[in-house]
Order: C-alpha cells, then structure tokens, then sequence
C-alpha cells in the first residue's frame, strides 16, 4: 500500500484493494483534494487513524433522470412547510452532519480536520451545500435538513454526507440537488439504502471515471 508524500499523484486504480483502497496518508490541503475527486478518489479515515484514500470498484451514483420521488415525498413537496436554499450555511450543514447520532454507528468519519479542510474547500469555491428550513412562522426559520460536498464543475456533484432533524429532510435536499438541472451525475459513493430509494445504483468503477 503506498503511502503518500508530498506528491499529490496517485498510484494505478488496479492497485486498490478489493475495497478500494488506493493509498494512505498525505494531507487534506484543497489542492490534494480536488485533484483526488477529479480522480474519481476520496477520504474516508476515522479519528486518530491515518488519511485513508478510497476508489471503490463500484460507485452508488444517481443519474437525475433516473430520481424517483415516492407519493408520501410528494405531498411532503405539495404542502410547502420547508425552504430550500444552497451555500448560506455551509459551517452549520458540516456541523450537523458530523455531530447528529446515526443508528448503528458509535461516532462519525467527520473528523474535525475533515471539517476544516470541506471548509476551505467551500471558501475556495469547490464544495457546495443545500440547506432545509422549517418556516415555522413568517419570519421564524429553523435549520433541520441539508447535505454538503463537492462540485467539480464538470456536470458531476460529488457528495459527501447528509442530516435530518426532521422526517425526510435530507431526502428534500437530494431532490432538490437532483431536480437543479446542474449535474449529469450525482456521486453518492458507496451503496446506501436510503438513496437507492430515491433512484441511486451501482456502476462499475470505470465507467464512473469516464463519467469524470
């Protein structure tokens, strides 16, 4: 397994392991970071572990043709009680993704130097955020849905992590992603039950990076 220097190249995809590991360490720096999502490549380590690099032979992805919105999300959209809105709180969305118990899970993979550096990604232009609002009043407005990740500028949203502080409101933030008419792909990484729901499935790994 190669360990990263200073170089921010990354060894042959055919060197990954069975679950795609293709490296370790290097830095999080936003130059490091870009060049590994435009290489279909992403960090995925825990708290007190080194950086670890991942390509997984295959990738969850959504193509926004292919989005199902169920009935009960639908009526959900109809009665209006929620306001979507992009990149006016990137800090908070990172935040409550990283901070928000999950079933099943004792912590979370947002380490806090993961958070600093998706931070400087956004301050630099290349990570995005949608946020939910609960409109509880004409002027009250409460943060309980959104996601975050990375825009490559290429028709591809690489996608990194989502919350809900109410029922089906991480959901509203991916259609909403989804239905902008922005992206030809959506990357959701590796499978996820909650957005095969939605209409996300496996593709090969090098079929997502002709995508890339």
């Amino acid at each position: 397994m190669l360990w990263l220097t200073d170089d921010i190249s990354f060894p042959p995809y055919e060197t990954a392991t069975e679950e795609g590991i293709i490296a370790l360490g290097g830095d999080l720096s936003v130059k490091r970071l870009v060049y590994a999502y435009k290489k279909g490549i992403f960090p995925w380590f825990s708290q007190g572990e080194p950086i670890v690099w991942y390509c997984p032979p295959t990738r969850m992805v959504l193509f926004p043709d292919e989005l199902k919105i169920s009935k009960s999300m639908k009526q959900i959209i109809k009665k209006n009680k929620f306001l979507i809105t992009e990149n006016t709180a990137f800090e908070k969305v990172i935040a409550n993704c990283k901070n928000i118990p999950r079933k099943g899970e004792l912590g979370t993979w947002i380490t806090d130097s993961m958070q600093k550096a998706y931070i400087k990604l956004y301050k630099k232009g290349w990570a995005k955020s949608i946020e939910v609002w609960f409109l509880d009043g004409e002027e009250k407005k409460t943060l309980v849905g959104g996601l975050y990740g990375v825009d490559l500028g290429n028709g591809v949203f690489c996608g990194e992590s989502m919350f809900s502080k109410m029922a089906n409101t991480s959901k509203l933030a991916f259609i909403y992603l989804a239905q902008s008419e922005l992206y030809k792909l959506i990357d959701c990484q590796v499978y996820n039950s909650h957005l095969a729901s939605l209409g996300a499935r496996e593709i090969a790994r090098e079929t997502f990076l002709k995508w890339l």
